[in-house]
């Protein structure tokens, strides 16, 4: 274990518990959807960088979110179209945004346990071209046709079929539980945390400039090169697009319409994309030859509320997550955390770092701590790189290695949220000022009751400044408690 490590720190290795590594890890470009792969089925490029013969894989895992419905089990259509053994056995997992953390993880499940040496896992999304379905209606009635016995069966099913069932019906936007899109939460967790959005625009800009600066400078050596079926080669992501803040003041709200704060630009992008981890147990990593990248050496996954603490999980992962290595915030070295929206990776610093918070939500007796912003997601993240649903966790696990070597560092962490209320936290270890108060006000104040808009934090006079208030569309009563908004109670945060 010592011969790659580059600090002093204490080693996570225990006894009688094999180590895990991660030996290499891949990516196409990530492009924006409807662009060059447009017309390609991203697992027909599923490429090898270690030269690993392709009948030493004892297992292929993927991940996806919105299914190819002629290749449901992508994993196994990847692994036959990369010409690996059709003796190796695959499968596809699915969980949100962290779809290949799952893959890793439970890849790293199947080493840990004995049953495998060597697996590949990742994942892959292809916005370009997601299945659409005829109607309820539309459906029930091709069927029928298809049972139906008689010519004059045929033609009564077909005489019943009016125009309205000719409607396409498109894959959810939106959380099955609460009917609200995640762009919709994400501006409520926003306002909740008073994040406003001059800090969402400055966050999403400073994704933008460091990973163009990452790009420029050669860092982003994870990306292969991929040929387009009938089209160009691309070698590189296409989406990081460094701008002003001048020009991302212009934008209007893309969700909360017309007083919100998330807006395209500080939100990430729809994309395509795939990518792939190779993990092995550092004694069959070591006997092949091969020079291990990173550690990989724990993991915990948490759920929360959909419907409003939807993108929270990486506050409640990360001090999970650390406490199961024995380690705290001082001791991670690289920080990379997916970036769904800026006022989603800043409501969970602020969450982190508030002890209110840890003691009322998480039952701990103080904070965790913020990162540092120099340890913070240095080469961009989501906003500017693109998110494939189904392959951003191997992007990050990934870009952990990398950034240690760089940078010299020993432990690194990755946090990822996903629909659902879900979060990842993978533990790699590496081998070698105030709250703003913003709103428009609606009524009087001086009135018995004062009603508020979906997506407002407002600052009244009988609340200080340190207290934010969040619903739909609800009434705060002038004795100074919450009514409920719609259906649902309003979300309230204290800061201390």
């Amino acid at each position: 274990n010592s011969q790659f490590q580059t600090k002093s720190k204490k080693s996570l290795s225990r006894p009688g518990v094999k180590n895990i590594v991660l030996v290499e890890g891949v990516r196409t470009p990530f492009l924006l959807s409807g662009t060059t792969y447009v017309s390609s089925l991203l697992h027909e490029g599923l490429l090898n960088k270690t030269a690993l013969p392709k009948d030493a894989v004892d297992y292929i895992i993927y991940g996806t979110v919105i299914q190819e419905v002629k290749t449901s089990n992508i994993a196994r259509e990847a692994a036959l179209g990369a010409g690996f053994s059709d003796k190796t056995p695959s499968h596809t997992v699915t969980m949100a945004c962290i779809s290949s953390n799952q893959a890793m993880t439970t890849g790293v499940g199947l080493i840990a346990s004995g049953q495998c040496d060597t697996i590949v896992a990742g994942g892959v999304e292809f916005m370009s071209d997601v299945p659409i379905r005829h109607s309820r209606k539309m459906r029930k009635t091709m069927l029928s046709l298809n049972k139906a016995k008689t010519l004059g069966q045929r033609l009564s099913l077909i005489g019943g079929i009016r125009m309205a069932h000719l409607a396409p019906e498109l894959p959810a936007v939106a959380e099955f539980s609460t009917a609200e899109t995640m762009g919709h939460s994400a501006d409520r967790l926003a306002a909740a945390f008073g994040v406003t959005r001059l800090e969402q625009d400055e966050f999403a800009l400073r994704s933008h400039t460091l990973a163009k600066k990452a790009q420029d400078a050669g860092l982003l050596e994870d990306v292969i090169s991929f040929k387009v079926p009938g089209r160009d080669i691309v070698s590189k992501d296409n989406g990081i697009r460094p701008s002003s803040m001048e020009q991302l003041a212009k934008l209007k709200a893309a969700f909360v319409k017309p007083h919100g704060t998330v807006t395209a630009a500080n939100s990430s992008f729809l994309t395509d994309g795939a990518s792939a981890v190779l993990i092995m147990s550092e004694e069959k990593a070591l006997a092949m030859g091969y020079k291990p990248k990173a550690y990989l050496r724990d993991f915990v996954y948490v759920s929360q509320d959909p419907k409003d603490q939807l993108l929270l999980g990486p506050a409640y992962g990360t001090p999970k997550v650390l406490q199961r290595a024995g380690l705290t915030m001082a001791d991670i070295d690289v920080f990379e955390f997916h970036e769904a929206f800026a006022g989603q990776i800043m409501a969970n610093l602020k969450a982190m770092d508030s002890d209110w918070f840890a003691q009322t939500y998480m039952g701990r007796t103080s904070k965790v701590g913020a990162p540092p912003m120099e340890k913070f997601n240095l080469w961009g993240g989501s906003l500017s790189l693109g998110h494939p649903f189904g392959a951003t966790g191997c992007r990050l696990v990934t870009t952990v290695a990398h950034r240690l070597r760089k940078e010299g560092g020993q432990y690194g962490l990755v946090a990822a949220c996903a629909a659902g209320g879900q979060v990842s936290r993978d533990h790699a270890v590496c081998p070698s000022t105030g709250t703003v108060l913003w709103g428009q006000e609606s009524g009087d104040l001086s009135t018995d009751t004062h009603t508020v808009l979906m997506g407002h934090v407002y600052s009244t006079p009988w609340f200080s400044h340190r207290k934010v208030f969040l619903c739909y569309r609800g009434r705060i009563g002038a004795d100074k408690t919450l009514l409920t908004g719609r259906d649902r109670p309003i979300r309230q945060y204290r800061f201390s």
